[in-house]
């Protein structure tokens, strides 16, 4: 009940004209029936002359709606005594405003629940207990309490020994993840069942989840290029249909024939499908982690011909992983490995994380150094189980141990050299790996029509030649500067273009290309700035998602123009021979515009992305869990 009375109470125009409505009806069951046509003339012409007024404000802001179709409608209604049309005319458009409004609110409800999400208020560690503080608040290295179910406030790292995050309204993963001590966590994030602490990295601002709340806002309060699309049939559509409606009227010399030509020429469907469906793309888009910050952003999707891809972070994981271990006799894999991570925790090297991630999911036991000790940019020096453990570059290790010889490595490979007692062990083999679904989605998007691809990137020729050629993208521009990059998207002719890129170098190139995808999972704050959409999730399969969005959105939004279209025309050319009454024509139409709506929240799209979801499941990208930290 509370419900209905908050609908009615939203949307009271509406409210209004049924109330005119069956005041009309009880008059004339009461034997009134004259004050009928005088209560539903004098509202229904009120009603035109507010609509008039907002279309004379139209005009002067150079802006030719269809509105004056819908204002002639209900005047010629009245002239020729069909007060009853009228009044319908009037529900239609009320009610289109409503269904309008309403329609909006269902697909944008993904938007809608990231906004209402937003933590207000954190738990901080104070003497004695915990004090509650507006999450605005919180500065770096405050430590704060996080209970059971609750949402992580701000970015941090994870004090307690573990937990397990629901990050599904961050990265669109619905698998909960496991954190453990020293673990970083987003806001938005939701808590498992214990509480824990957490320090916190960044204040509400800087955090990941209000970044993104910024970003659905932004995505939230644009206006599609395709309604304005639709607002360019107004004067052609206007024109013909006064124009029937004229003919009509002249033939038959009957003035109700005009009128119930333009009863059925209120253009509804157009005013109302085109938005919806490009808010329910959006809304699509950012329930499978894509935040697209306009609906234009949609239409260049649909449109691309070619998409251009930065190699590190992108293409590859960006953190580095090993590879191979090449040890040498007398010493096994195992056994240099475990030295090598047993003293890389004792350096800050960006491949220490990756060496201790690999000897842990090997099951291989690390031991604690008697003394270490890093040489800066060289390698790491220390004393485990009575022996010298030496490892980094090959001049250090050789320094230590003579007999050391270079290995061979491919492009995109780097060696890290290991001496154990004095004697040269061996070398691992790291690497940027190729993502496992790239090649996959470069496949997507050539089915999708974007038929060209290129890789720009700042690494040696040599390394990206070789990712290139395992993924089968022809045209390559290597050892790049961001202004190399702005200008070989610029001169790209095959447009428009998609530029996807991750890291704070591509800020530049992603503001100059038609469309710039920021793979923002990592935070790459710049990037997402100046990108029109970012991608949430780690997986670069979401790029072909993005277009398949765009296309699927504008189709439906053309359709939903074209039916409004077809149909009206439809039934205004057998209006026009006096097959349907005033009155009747209005109900019909209130008809057609309620099965344009549903058509348009068709790009809302749940069971496609089920099927989708079904069919890709095989392809999940899931990155390595080693080092979070770049390379490139």
């Amino acid at each position: 009940m509370s419900h209905s009375l908050d609908l009615a109470r939203r949307y009271w125009l509406v409210t209004l004209t049924i109330v005119v409505g069956v005041t009309g009806i009880l008059l004339a069951l009461g034997g009134a029936g004259w004050l009928v046509q005088w209560l539903f003339s004098a509202y229904s012409l009120t009603i035109a002359a507010w609509q008039a007024v907002g279309m004379v404000r139209a005009m002067l802001r150079r802006e030719f709606g269809l509105d004056i179709l819908a204002v002639t409608a209900i005047v010629s209604t009245v002239v020729v005594g069909e007060y009853i049309a009228a009044l319908v005319v009037v529900l239609m458009l009320t009610g289109g405003d409503a269904l309008e409004n309403y329609a909006n609110q269902r697909a944008k409800r993904e938007l809608d629940a990231l906004l209402n999400r937003v933590p207000q208020l954190a738990h901080r560690s104070m003497e004695g207990g915990y004090c509650d503080l507006p999450v605005n608040a919180v500065r770096v290295g405050d430590v704060l309490l996080v209970r059971p179910s609750e949402i992580v406030p701000v970015d941090g790292v994870l004090l307690s020994a573990e937990t397990t995050l629901d990050q599904s309204s961050i990265t669109g993963e619905s698998i909960p993840v496991e954190k453990r001590t020293g673990d970083a966590v987003l806001s938005g994030a939701v808590n498992g069942q214990e509480a824990v602490e957490i320090r916190a990295t960044e204040t509400a601002s800087a955090s990941q989840y209000q970044q993104i709340v910024a970003l659905v806002a932004q995505a939230a309060e644009s206006k599609a290029p395709v309604v304005r699309l639709a607002d360019r049939y107004a004067v052609p559509f206007t024109i013909f249909s006064l124009a029937l409606g004229a003919v009509a009227w002249w033939l038959s010399g009957d003035p109700v024939r005009f009128a119930e030509v333009l009863v059925l020429a209120t253009p509804c469907p157009l005013l109302i499908a085109a938005p919806v469906a490009f808010i329910g793309g959006m809304s699509r888009a950012a329930r499978n982690g894509v935040i697209v910050k306009s609906g234009g952003v949609l239409e260049q999707l649909s449109a691309a011909k070619t998409v251009v891809f930065d190699k590190t972070g992108t293409l590859t994981y960006g953190t580095p992983a090993l590879a191979e271990v090449r040890p040498e006799p007398p010493f096994t894999a195992d056994e240099v490995l475990s030295s090598v991570a047993s003293a890389e925790q004792y350096s800050s090297h960006v491949l220490a994380a990756s060496m201790i991630a690999a000897a842990k999911e090997r099951g291989l036991q690390l031991h604690e150094a008697a003394t270490a000790q890093e040489a800066a940019t060289n390698g790491v020096v220390a004393s485990i189980r009575g022996r010298e453990v030496v490892v980094g570059k090959f001049a250090f290790v050789a320094q230590h141990a003579p007999e050391a010889r270079r290995t061979q490595i491919g492009p995109g490979e780097l060696a890290i050299y290991v001496a154990i007692g004095g004697v040269y062990a061996g070398a691992l083999l790291a690497s940027d790996r190729l993502r496992v679904n790239a090649k996959a989605t470069l496949q997507r998007l050539e089915k999708l029509g974007v038929r060209q691809s290129m890789m720009l990137t700042g690494d040696a020729a040599e390394t990206a030649q070789h990712v290139a050629s395992e993924l089968g993208i022809t045209r390559v521009r290597a050892e790049c500067l961001p202004a190399d990059k702005v200008a070989e998207v610029g001169g790209i002719a095959e447009r428009p273009v998609i530029m996807v890129g991750d890291g704070v170098n591509d800020a530049p190139v992603l503001a100059a290309a038609d469309v710039g995808i920021a793979m923002g999972a990592k935070g790459a704050t710049a990037a997402s700035e100046s990108a029109d959409a970012v991608i949430l999730v780690d997986d670069i399969s979401r790029v072909a998602l993005a277009v398949r969005v765009g296309r699927d959105t504008v189709r439906i939004a053309l359709q939903s123009i074209w039916l409004g279209i077809a149909i009206s025309v439809v039934l205004m050319v057998i209006a026009a021979f006096g097959v349907i009454p005033a009155t009747a024509g209005a109900l019909i139409q209130e008809l057609v515009d309620l099965a344009a709506i549903l058509a348009a929240l068709r790009a809302v799209g749940g069971r496609l992305d089920e099927r989708e979801a079904d069919t890709n499941a095989a392809q999940t990208d899931q990155s390595p869990r080693a080092g979070a930290r770049h390379t490139g």
